[in-house]
């Protein structure tokens, strides 16, 4: 199934049935009178969060939703039925926006929540409400009121409680491959990651979903090669990963350069709680292996962690870093970061 996180939708509600003129003319009845019915009100608009989505693809193929006209009133007294409602089901994170992109008009974090967009029209009066001891045959009805309509937008915000940064070729799918069933695409060669992946990462017992977004370059904020459009899949994040490739000629400047784009975005991504990893350790030696790390320590103001997906160093000690950030965050403690002592952890 293809990744779809944005998408504009029309919508519109039933417009409400017409009441009925009509009047009773029955054999052997002295006196008939009015019996006009209501119309029906029209047909509601409503979205709803459900379990078992995580793409909003099916907005790709149908972009118009209109819900059922009421049925307009019968004689008899009879009253006509609401229209159908229209349900547009959306998977969890999901941001509903006015047309200006802007205004948020709800937001689905919640399965089994529901909002109504737009409401039906009311169903018109028919000629028996307007009876009365001065007018005792009213030959007028109401017609029903128009629905609303607007175009609105859907934006999808992965709900994730671990996020994965870095510029591309930072090993962030390879990480996920790694410490999860997740199966994005990796290969040997240079690419990046065109789609957000989620996947649920366990450690000691525990578990939590962890989000790889496609990687940032220098100058996202203004477009620049996929923009900053994914980083709003990170703002429901507990936690960033930020990995840094190990084989790189500058890890300092790799590190500030994901940093200003996150600064750039605002959003308060820049002031999240950070676990800093140098990657592909696997690939450098000893000494290597030291100077870089100091320089991006340097850089970062903490301490990174050494890490290689590929020989598995490292992996385990930082999957326990990300929880023990995430249980702290959960219980109100949002500054917790990985020390210095972080060798000696234990679960």
């Amino acid at each position: 199934m293809k990744f779809l996180d944005q998408a504009k939708v029309y919508i519109r509600s039933g417009d409400g049935g017409a009441g009925a003129v009509s009047f009773r003319r029955e054999k052997f009845i002295e006196f008939g009178g009015p019996d006009g019915g209501d119309g029906g009100r029209g047909g509601d608009v409503w979205v709803e969060c459900v379990d078992g989505l995580n793409t909003l693809i099916d907005y790709r193929y149908q972009q118009h939703f209109k819900a059922q006209t009421g049925t307009h009133g019968m004689g008899r007294n009879r009253s006509g039925p609401k229209g159908a409602d229209v349900v547009l089901k959306v998977p969890a994170g999901t941001e509903i926006l006015e047309e200006d992109n802007e205004t948020v008009i709800a937001d689905m974090t919640r399965v089994g929540e529901r909002v109504c967009l737009a409401r039906g029209g009311n169903g018109g009066f028919g000629n028996a409400h307007f009876k009365s001891s001065t007018n005792q045959a009213p030959r007028r009805a109401n017609p029903g009121l128009a629905g609303e309509e607007k175009w609105v937008w859907l934006r999808l915000k992965l709900i994730a409680e671990a996020g994965l940064l870095g510029l591309p070729n930072a090993g962030k799918s390879t990480f996920l491959a790694t410490v999860s069933a997740a199966k994005p695409k990796i290969a040997d060669y240079p690419f990046t990651t065109l789609h957000p992946n989620l996947g649920v990462v366990g450690v000691d017992g525990r578990e939590f979903v962890m989000a790889d977004i496609p990687g940032l370059i220098e100058g996202a904020h203004e477009g620049v090669g996929l923009g900053h459009r994914f980083l709003g899949h990170v703002e429901r994040c507990r936690v960033l990963l930020h990995l840094v490739d190990g084989t790189g000629d500058d890890v300092a400047e790799a590190y500030r350069v994901v940093r200003d784009e996150l600064a750039a975005y605002g959003a308060g991504l820049d002031e999240k709680p950070e676990i800093v990893a140098l990657t592909k350790v696997d690939a450098l030696n000893e000494e290597l292996r030291a100077e870089r790390l100091a320089a991006l320590g340097k850089a970062c103001g903490s301490r990174p962690m050494a890490m290689s997906s590929a020989s598995g160093e490292g992996v385990e000690r930082t999957l326990r870093a990300l929880w023990r950030t995430i249980d702290g965050s959960r219980g109100g403690n949002v500054n917790a970061v990985p020390s210095e002592e972080d060798d000696a952890w234990r679960p």
